[in-house]
């Protein structure tokens, strides 16, 4: 099963561009330093949180536990039978394990339940060089850490940079991989370009990030406000919102995972490289304002069999945002057992086509979402997708048999 997956970089003219405009946000954010420290001059970086807060000891999310793999210890949390099939789960950034707190007691009922922190997150290691965060340094780890544990094969739900993670684990090594689910993460090759303005890890910060020191100083700035703002849909003072700011309160709590920016933009998959044969689910919330739905739909290209769920009132963090939704859409999905009509290849080389083609085997529409499918924005990407949590008779699920 193994496929022919290569990367490339992107080209040396986007390389200098990105140096330049890098250049160009570090001297603006510079200035806005400035003007702050002549205005405000009691601003401080926020101090080192020592307080562990209670959520992160919790033992009924599962069992911790830390293995070391080529020079670097990760720590997981582990819950559910291990004769049971595996699920991996991948957090996204600025995260750690706590990300899938609704899930893991659902999930362990019915499956093995790994979730990991990523190296340079949470209670994981943190090597501070770039070098480290590599694409192909970061695959033989998770390569080699789902072979550590005893497992020949998992089923992986990554959520923002862990989707993109996923996305590369699955071209590199299906043999590992029997389902992938990408939440609010577009593929690779389309990821950098669906960022929208109003995020805060747009396309500006990522320029921004690729500057040293910097961007870890601007992240501790008034009382860690960039997690305030990226994690809105926590209360104030959610005591989630303190374990995030508990566990991203130190400078080198930020060099790590913004190594992973300083690496990732630069690679591509190869358009030579097959497309994805593993069954796949896409995950995103119709009030995701962080990633465009166009995105996410130009995404199943490479993808052989794939369903697309939209869940209605959900931004960035469906799985947080809804967790019941979200937990019967994924179990939904990783319980359809070797379904030869998931999402089968249509004759269309369109987008459009290839997703009503897919889509038609999976849900069914009403009449108002037919209109809504058949809707196309003028580059043929559609205008309208019909979201989960809907009537019934606009959109009801239909497995297949």
């Amino acid at each position: 099963m193994k496929g022919n997956f290569r990367t490339e970089s992107i080209s040396l003219c986007d390389k200098l561009w990105m140096v330049i405009r890098s250049i160009g946000v570090g001297l603006w954010v510079m200035c806005k330093y400035f003007f702050k420290k002549v205005c405000y001059p009691n601003s401080a970086v926020s101090a080192p949180l020592n307080k562990q807060p209670a959520c992160l000891v919790d033992a009924t999310f599962g069992h911790h536990k830390y293995v070391k793999i080529q020079h670097t210890k990760f720590h997981y949390v582990e819950a559910g039978q291990h004769n049971l099939p595996v699920v991996l789960l991948l957090h996204g950034f600025p995260d750690f394990w706590i990300s899938w707190r609704y899930q893991l007691p659902i999930l362990s009922t019915h499956f093995h339940v790994i979730a990991l922190d990523l190296k340079g997150f949470g209670d994981s290691e943190k090597p501070l060089w770039r070098r480290s965060y590599k694409l192909k340094r970061i695959l033989q780890e998770l390569k080699a850490f789902i072979k550590t544990l005893g497992i020949s094969e998992c089923s992986i739900i990554g959520h923002d940079l862990g989707g993109l993670l996923g996305w590369f684990l699955v071209h590199d090594s299906p043999e590992l991989v029997d389902k992938f689910i990408a939440v609010s993460c577009p593929h690779p090759n389309v990821y950098w370009k669906t960022l929208t303005p109003q995020y805060i890890f747009n396309s500006n910060w990522v320029d921004f990030v690729q500057l040293p020191y910097l961007p870890e100083m601007d992240a501790l700035l008034d009382d860690l406000k960039i997690l305030t703002v990226s994690h809105k849909h926590l209360y104030q003072k959610d005591d989630y919102l303190e374990a995030y700011k508990y566990s991203f309160s130190r400078m080198e709590d930020w060099t790590g995972p913004m190594n992973y920016y300083r690496n990732l933009p630069y690679i591509r998959v190869c358009k030579s490289t097959d497309q994805i044969k593993v069954k796949t689910l896409l995950v995103q919330g119709d009030k995701n304002h962080n990633i465009n739905l166009e995105g996410v739909i130009r995404s199943t290209e490479y993808c052989e069999k794939f369903l697309l769920r939209v869940i209605e009132g959900t931004g960035h963090f469906p799985h947080q945002e809804n967790p019941d939704l979200f937990n019967r859409e994924i179990l939904k999905f990783l319980q359809i057992q070797n379904n030869p009509k998931l999402s089968d290849k249509v004759p269309s080389k369109t987008i459009m086509g290839r997703f009503i083609g897919a889509g038609s085997s999976i849900v069914r529409y009403g009449n108002s979402v037919l209109v809504n499918v058949q809707n196309k924005t003028k580059n043929g990407v559609l205008a309208n997708i019909p979201s989960i949590g809907r009537n019934k008779e606009d959109c009801s699920i239909s497995n297949p048999d």
